[in-house]
């Protein structure tokens, strides 16, 4: 290789690394100064947010978080899919058995929600482990996987022609999800290869893949094409990203700057202090 050549390419890489990193905030953990999910829209629109995302937003009439959206002109970039009632252990359907009813019902009223606030990603949540005897686990696991498998099938093509990615996340069972059912990156991969479809994408969370697998510039190298959607906060309190802890953010943004990653990255944390107090870190981000 030329010199000239040598120089060009190191150039384009140059021009690779500063692609803008694109931030959300997680208004379902963030600004909880607010009560009304709505106003909390508000307050992160005037922190300087161009997105929002949100875990749960079925308690308010999708029209009237719509309306707000509009008028702030902010973008919706993920919501998660109905995860039924959480006072009772639940935590999706997806991958539970003898839940596909409750699972095709869910996910009609996760996409009318996507489709009015324009939302493009929906985080299908799998479910929790029922309750069983340790002797049944194995079994148990076996079944759900089949389970998540048959409904992803099903419904990940009807997403992709919704103009929805579907997206599946391991959440940690060491310290937030003792029972949620999926939780490594490998039993992630297997579920995505076995489904075989290019609109099943990986959310990767830096919480928990810190916390279950560690190792995160390898991780995140070796699954990077499955990637749909990141999100950020401190292990192990799940604080801001620069807040005391086991991660440097500052590292793993110039990390995802150099990769070139042009998707959106949620801001799901929760606060040491004030949430205005918490987005020092945000600042030169902001557009």
């Amino acid at each position: 290789m030329t010199f000239s050549a040598l120089r060009s390419c190191f150039a384009s890489l140059s021009h690779h690394s500063k692609m803008p990193l694109r931030f959300s905030a997680n208004v379902s953990m963030m600004f909880k100064e607010h009560d009304d999910l709505l106003d909390r829209y508000r307050a992160a629109r005037e922190s300087g947010f161009s997105a929002v995302e949100c875990v749960y937003p079925y308690s308010v009439p999708v029209d009237q978080i719509s309306a707000v959206k509009d008028q702030l002109q902010v973008d919706q970039s993920l919501i998660n899919s109905f995860s039924g009632d959480r006072q009772k252990g639940e935590l999706g359907f997806a991958a539970v058995p003898g839940k596909e009813k409750e699972f095709r019902d869910s996910l009609d009223l996760s996409i009318k929600y996507c489709k009015a606030l324009e939302c493009k990603s929906l985080h299908v949540m799998a479910g929790n482990l029922p309750p069983h005897e340790p002797s049944q686990q194995e079994e148990l696991r076996n079944r759900m996987e089949d389970t998540f498998i048959k409904n992803l099938k099903e419904v990940v093509p009807r997403l992709e022609k919704e103009g929805i990615t579907a997206l599946i996340e391991p959440m940690n069972s060491k310290i937030s999800f003792p029972l949620y059912f999926l939780n490594t990156l490998d039993q992630a991969a297997h579920v995505m290869e076995s489904v075989g479809h290019p609109n099943l994408k990986l959310q990767f969370d830096f919480f928990h893949i810190q916390i279950m697998h560690g190792n995160l510039t390898k991780n995140l190298e070796k699954y990077f094409d499955k990637v749909g959607y990141i999100q950020i906060s401190q292990p192990p309190h799940r604080g801001q990203p620069d807040s005391p802890g086991e991660i440097d953010y500052n590292y793993v943004f110039t990390l995802l700057e150099r990769m070139g990653y042009t998707g959106w990255i949620g801001a799901e944390y929760n606060p040491t202090g004030s949430t205005l107090d918490s987005l020092a870190w945000f600042e030169r981000f902001k557009s």
